[in-house]
């Protein structure tokens, strides 16, 4: 499409129950140029591409299938594949608001040092489910919950970048930056993550801006699968490792990360102890001593595969 002024991606991988809602957020939006809409099948094994084949009388709407697992691979196949200044991705279980797409573009038309944007993400529950008592605001964050306010923020904090399953991107920095990182970022069902990190840290020190938009809202949905404290355990465990990956790309590998990760633990720990009579926040620094481990894990399998090459 010629005429695209910002091109909307969804990855998706095995979610066919969620992606229809999806879809549809986005091609119902008001945006008053021309965008396409554009899904990526990573792998799936479901009915996602009967799911979009249902829609694909719609002309802004296209269907592509990815082999190679991988959240960072996926993205960096839709952007190949589109053609808009601007790319958005939006999750495959997320729905955009009405305006979402014309929210982000026009800032992006407003700021020509706008490298990386996103906005507020709010909860979907399943029906009849409330939040649990052992959920802390810090780990609601782990199921997509991302509100900075309700104005814009300059992002000077890699921490506190957008989150990816609301996050949008110049097409020109991506390019520059050659895509996505494949070692980060999901991968099937491992929860590796962090690329939306490296990404902030990579367009700061380039002098290029990110943002919190708060009007580039959506919605995420909680899948039950997420409410056992298993799955945070889990998520935590691969928080870790995706640090320590993320330090080591950077070159700072080493005996360094024994060290930091070994006083984030006992601090994780020394913390579930002060907070032993809140349910939220013990529970929420357990997770937090959890990844440490698997932090010091890849630390430690870095360390060896290093000294045996």
């Amino acid at each position: 499409m010629p005429d695209t002024q910002i091109s909307a991606i969804i990855c998706t991988h095995n979610r066919d129950d969620y992606l229809g809602a999806a879809i549809d957020s986005l091609l119902s939006q008001d945006f008053a140029g021309g965008f396409e809409v554009v899904v990526i099948d990573n792998g799936s094994k479901d009915n996602t591409k009967q799911v979009v084949e249902q829609r694909l009388d719609n002309h802004l709407l296209k269907y592509i299938y990815e082999p190679k697992l991988g959240l960072s691979v996926a993205r960096n196949t839709g952007a190949k594949a589109s053609s808009g200044e601007v790319i958005a991705y939006l999750d495959d279980d997320a729905v955009a608001s009405k305006s979402w797409l014309q929210v982000l573009y026009r800032a992006y038309q407003s700021n020509s040092k706008l490298a990386i944007a996103g906005g507020k993400v709010t909860l979907l529950w399943p029906d009849k489910v409330n939040p649990p008592r052992w959920l802390s605001s810090g780990l609601a964050g782990n199921l997509g919950a991302y509100d900075l306010g309700d104005r814009v923020v300059k992002i000077e904090n890699p921490g506190d970048t957008p989150r990816g399953l609301n996050y949008s991107i110049r097409r020109s920095f991506l390019d520059d930056i050659g895509g996505f990182d494949i070692n980060l970022g999901r991968v099937g069902k491992n929860l590796l993550s962090n690329e939306e990190l490296q990404m902030t840290e990579l367009a700061l020190k380039k002098g290029w801006e990110v943002a919190y938009l708060p009007e580039a809202l959506a919605a995420h949905n909680v899948s039950p699968e997420r409410l056992k404290r298993s799955w945070f355990i889990s998520r935590g465990w691969w928080q870790g490792i995706s640090e320590c990956y993320r330090e080591q790309l950077a070159g700072k590998a080493g005996t360094g990360q024994l060290q930091r990760g070994g006083e984030r633990f006992i601090r994780g720990l020394y913390k579930a102890l002060q907070h032993y009579s809140d349910p939220a926040e013990r529970f929420d620094k357990l997770v937090y001593a959890y990844g440490q481990i698997g932090y010091l894990n890849a630390a430690i399998q870095g360390l060896l595969s290093k000294k045996s090459s």
